[in-house]
């Protein structure tokens, strides 16, 4: 894992590399100014030498002017290198989710992806710049204030032998015992943040259904569990507190006791017990921070390991070694296809499907709510791999074409339709950025929305807000039906993309495809009849199997379900007409 995450360092090594140089120096010229002090102390006051202790005085300056510049560029280049490696690392997740399919991201929640690019990325940034600085420190500090400690008195250091004994024993146990509630504590940040995150894309429901107590009650649940969960992890991390304390106050008693009886007997002179006095101080803060950085290396770990998840997920759909870049037609065959989202064959969403559909026809889907109808013309771009038999555009299996090419020319508008923050123009250039003025117009007049555009003042440079918050259902529809037919696509699907249009719209749209884009294949899910009746042929689902194809006056004589539904409608639209 930690290979993996310092793969990402990239460009920033050099600054990695220099950042502990820099500490290094400050380190030692830290530990040097106590022995200097100890040297002023008995050579020049002790004796009266007063331009011992102006020349003493000027070096021990000099010294803490270059300790202070190498703690300056240290922390210069230590900045540089965890952001630049923050951002690497987020760059490499987000890049990598692009790539990943619809069931690649079905294991990931939303909200859990979404915290693991900010929280999880910004604790593992955090701990790399504490570890290549105040890691790097701290042991240099550690080290050579033990050494100038031995030099001065060897016996009396051991003092400090028992204290770095007994916090490392405390250490271990703290790190050992709160990482799994670190695991925990992000996994329930995940659903926090899906909680969040609901309540804001759904808040007009909320408002309408007047669920904001609920919606309240729900977040504080969450964020009691993680309160609750950060509290017994820092329960256990806060027992390095007065373990710090209890050590640096017994290293002190026992130096001054010890040190004390050392002076009487000229054993040691007190300049060197000062000496020792401020190496304490520096071994009890040099413990104290690689405390404090183990315990961020804890946290960060979590977070780590789950970011190695995301970076190591690939994904389930990929080109083969020789991927074909061109697709004859728009025609489509399933052959024997079966599909599980758990790619079982115990749990069948789709069952035995076998069509044919020429190039250039229009081909209606009907079904009842969970018949997989969406499920099904997700696997002709290939959203999903089939599990087993074969789906075929252009009279070749899906999976033998180059993924790109086929999504290309296989233009899908999906039942939940998505406006991007942007401008109309740029909201339709999805479908083809290099789209001129004319071609955005006709697609849109072929979607008829032209009509609504023309009349917003901007027009076409109308800003649209998140979500497409500031058009209608209906609007935001035609909208994302332009933009597919901007990619000029040998196969249109219409996934439920007209159900919030009125029937008069409905169509003109269909019309419009019928003059328009007749060599282009379409494939139209609905809910109404009407939108469906002039297909060439219509599938009726059923739980998953075929249970009916033919055209529409086929249909009514040969399939219950098809029939039972036009006569609900029909005799729906009459008593609605009779009123």
């Amino acid at each position: 894992m930690l290979k993996k995450l310092l793969h990402y360092v990239g460009e920033f090594k050099k600054d990695t590399a220099i950042t502990p140089i820099f500490v290094a120096l400050e380190a030692i010229m830290e530990t040097i100014l106590p022995l200097m002090m100890a040297w002023i102390i008995d050579n020049g006051v002790g004796k009266g030498n007063m331009s011992y202790v102006c020349k003493i005085g000027v070096i021990m300056i000099l010294v803490s002017f270059v300790s202070l510049t190498c703690g300056a560029l240290s922390g210069k280049y230590a900045a540089r290198a965890s952001t630049g490696f923050g951002r690497n690392l987020r760059r490499a997740m987000y890049y990598n989710i692009q790539d990943f399919s619809f069931s690649n991201i079905d294991k990931f929640s939303t909200a859990g992806l979404i915290t693991r690019l900010t929280t999880d990325v910004t604790n593992v940034q955090n701990a790399f710049q504490m570890v290549i600085r105040m890691f790097v420190r701290a042991p240099f500090m550690l080290i050579f204030a033990m050494g100038m400690s031995f030099y001065i008195n060897a016996k009396l250091s051991l003092v400090f032998l028992g204290a770095i004994i007994f916090l490392g024993i405390v250490l271990y146990f703290i790190m050992t015992t709160v990482h799994p509630y670190f695991m925990e504590v992000f996994r329930k940040y995940d659903e926090l943040n899906a909680s969040v995150q609901e309540n804001l894309t759904a808040i007009r429901t909320v408002k309408a259904y007047v669920r904001e107590e609920h919606e309240t009650s729900k977040f504080y649940k969450a964020s009691l569990r993680l309160y609750k969960l950060f509290v017994r992890a820092e329960k256990l991390i806060i027992i390095n507190a007065p373990a710090m304390q209890f050590s640096v106050y017994t290293c002190i008693l026992l130096l001054s006791w010890l040190g004390a009886k050392m002076i009487v007997v000229k054993s040691m002179t007190t300049g060197e017990l000062m000496s020792l006095f401020t190496y304490t101080t520096n071994i009890m803060i040099s413990l104290m921070v690689i405390s404090m950085v183990f315990v961020m290396v804890v946290m960060a770990r979590s977070s780590a390991e789950r970011i190695v998840e995301v970076l190591d997920e690939k994904s389930d759909l990929a080109n083969t070694e020789k991927p074909v870049y061109e697709i004859k037609d728009g025609s489509i065959a399933f052959k024997n296809v079966d599909f599980s989202y758990k790619n079982s064959l115990d749990k069948l969403v789709l069952e035995n499907i076998n069509i044919k559909i020429n190039s250039g026809e229009t081909i209606g889907i009907i079904g009842g709510t969970g018949s997989a109808k969406s499920t099904l013309v997700q696997l002709i771009p290939r959203l999903y791999d089939v599990t087993s038999g074969s789906v075929e555009v252009g009279g070749m299996d899906v999976r033998k074409y180059d993924i790109e090419t086929l999504r290309n020319e296989v233009s899908m508008v999906l039942q939940k339709n998505v406006l991007f923050s942007g401008t109309i123009k740029e909201n339709l250039r999805w479908g083809n950025k290099n789209a001129s003025d004319e071609e955005l117009i006709t697609a849109c007049r072929q979607a008829q929305a032209d009509e609504f555009i023309e009349k917003f003042p901007d027009k076409y440079d109308t800003f649209i807000e998140q979500g497409g918050t500031n058009v209608s259902g209906g609007q935001k529809q035609r909208l994302c039906i332009a933009r597919a037919l901007l990619k000029k696509p040998k196969i249109l699907i219409l996934d439920d993309s007209t159900s919030a249009v009125d029937t008069k719209t409905d169509a003109l749209i269909r019309i419009a495809f019928k003059e328009s884009i007749p060599d282009t294949t379409k494939l139209i899910i609905a809910q109404r009849i009407s939108s469906v009746q002039d297909a060439d042929k219509i599938i009726v689902l059923n739980d998953g199997k075929i249970d009916g194809f033919g055209t529409h006056e086929e249909l009514l004589k040969s399939n219950d379900i098809y029939r039972e539904v036009y006569e609900s409608q029909v005799k729906g639209a009459d008593n609605n007409e009779s009123k």
